[in-house]
């Protein structure tokens, strides 16, 4: 039998990250090497198919230290997520289980079977203090694995029952499947949703992210989100110079007009292997565009691919940055994005429910 070689053997059809790099921790590196071979494209769709596996933490509620990000603990339903976003700022932590960021981060999961039970028992815990859960700060609490294990649909059912405050940050129309709990939780002011756009362009999207929602679905959940009175904003992240800031002001229109109520931004982070993912992707999928994106990302990162200092890193400094920035403080006057977000109600919370209440 013989085989037709790929177009191009080293993309995986429906994934972000080109390759599959080693996890920094490795003691040893290994290389890529064409030595005139290939694989057929069905063995090499087989090698990527999503695998996921099971963890059960003792402690799932995550503590933030960070100026930058409105929130200070998180639960994190998954590890690795399946979008496939080549961006993700979460890929180095595959690294810490010997996985690759590249294709690991979206193909082998790991799933916390246990995290609502787990959240259950430190929410009653006598020592804990109520403030806001944020779901969504890692990986998507909606990526498509959510459909089979509804570990992100038992972690709402736990804070609805103990009257809990939280937020969601999703790219997923998934969410609207939970529309019973978050509507329910949004009458008591315990719960604001963010929806994550970063472009218009089903292509370019179908490329940066390829697993998510598209930008046509995603515009519809903030209308459906809106319809059922919930607290619904966008979250442009990340903004990409070249490639995606100069739809800045058509997306803010368009969310504007699908019902969001405010709007933030995060310009493109890329610390450790994502910058080297990033730059592989850019290289394959835009190679006549990827020196000028690179070289406009280093000029709001002081020359660098990534600067990691707080307060500096979501908007970046320089001409550039400070040009985005008054770009984006103009739209969401015009499109009325500016709204101030209220605060969530932690004094509803309720440590000590019957046994009713939690089923």
């Amino acid at each position: 039998m013989t085989y037709k070689k790929p177009a191009n053997p080293q993309q995986p059809k429906g994934r972000g990250a080109v390759s599959t790099p080693d996890s920094r921790y490795n003691e040893r590196q290994r290389e890529s090497f064409d030595d005139g071979w290939f694989e057929d494209s069905e063995q090499l769709e087989r090698q990527h198919r999503t695998q996921v596996t099971f963890e059960y933490p003792k402690t799932v509620i995550s503590h933030n230290q960070s100026p930058d990000v409105p929130f200070d603990q998180s639960v994190n339903a998954y590890r690795g997520c399946e979008h496939g976003c080549i961006y993700c700022f979460a890929r180095p932590s595959h690294a810490y289980m010997d996985l690759s960021p590249g294709l690991d981060f979206e193909t082998q999961l790991i799933a916390k079977n246990n995290a609502a039970d787990v959240l259950k028992k430190q929410l009653l815990a006598k020592n804990y203090r109520c403030q806001p859960i944020a779901l969504g700060t890692n990986t998507d609490p909606y990526q498509p694995i959510e459909r089979q294990y509804h570990i992100t649909r038992d972690i709402l059912l736990v804070l609805q029952a103990l009257n809990h405050p939280c937020t969601i940050t999703t790219k997923s129309a998934l969410i609207e499947r939970d529309l019973d709990i978050i509507t329910a939780m949004a009458a008591k002011n315990l719960i604001q949703v963010n929806i994550s756009i970063t472009t218009l362009d089903p292509v370019l999207c179908r490329k940066l992210e390829p697993r998510a929602s598209s930008p046509k679905r995603r515009l519809q959940t903030i209308s459906t989100l809106r319809q059922a009175n919930i607290p619904t904003y966008l979250l442009l992240a990340p903004l990409i110079p070249v490639l995606t800031d100069p739809e800045m002001e058509s997306i803010l229109q368009a969310a504007s007009q699908a019902g969001a109520q405010s709007a933030d931004y995060i310009l493109l982070r890329l610390p450790q292997e994502v910058a080297d993912l990033f730059i592989e992707w850019l290289n394959h999928h835009y190679p006549d565009k990827a020196q000028h994106v690179m070289n406009q990302v280093r000029d709001t990162r002081q020359g660098k691919n990534n600067d990691s200092r707080f307060e500096h890193r979501n908007a970046g400094q320089g001409v550039m940055a400070d040009m985005i920035g008054q770009r984006f403080k103009l739209a969401t006057q015009k499109y009325q994005l500016n709204a101030t977000r209220d605060q969530l109600d932690t004094e509803l919370f309720h440590p000590h429910p019957t046994q009713r209440d939690l089923f």
